[in-house]
């Protein structure tokens, strides 16, 4: 059974930085595909970067490119989301998302991705 486990969420000021990770377990994690989606309060879940293996990504929503760079570790079978130049409106519960046939179209579909995480939660506030 494939087990998805966020990790590095917490409080942060504007400005500043984190990172989150992303263990799976359960699966081969080479074959999967990867995504981040977040959800703030009162709104839908949303796409916010994925690491796709046939594509030419990764690929980022239009609000965290150049801020945000996603990355995978096959050793460690682990995902990264490194999250820097921090603003409020990146408050959200984050998501990590895996799965084998994803594919570079509809990778910002949460559909898409067959094994979810259960969250965790990233405040940027001062």
């Amino acid at each position: 059974q494939v087990q998805v486990v966020e990790s590095g969420g917490g409080l942060v000021q504007p400005g500043g930085s984190l990172r989150l990770s992303c263990a799976v377990s359960g699966g081969s994690f080479s074959n999967f595909d990867m995504g981040w989606f977040r959800q703030a309060p009162g709104k839908e879940r949303e796409f916010v970067a994925a690491i796709i293996r046939s594509g030419s990504g990764p690929y980022y929503v239009d609000s965290v490119k150049g801020r945000f760079t996603i990355s995978r570790d096959n050793a460690k079978n682990t995902v990264y989301l490194q999250m820097n130049s921090l603003k409020s409106e990146d408050t959200a519960v984050y998501y990590c998302a895996a799965g084998p046939r994803v594919g570079s179209v509809w990778y910002f579909y949460p559909s898409s991705y067959d094994y979810w995480g259960q969250g965790t939660q990233v405040t940027v506030s001062s």
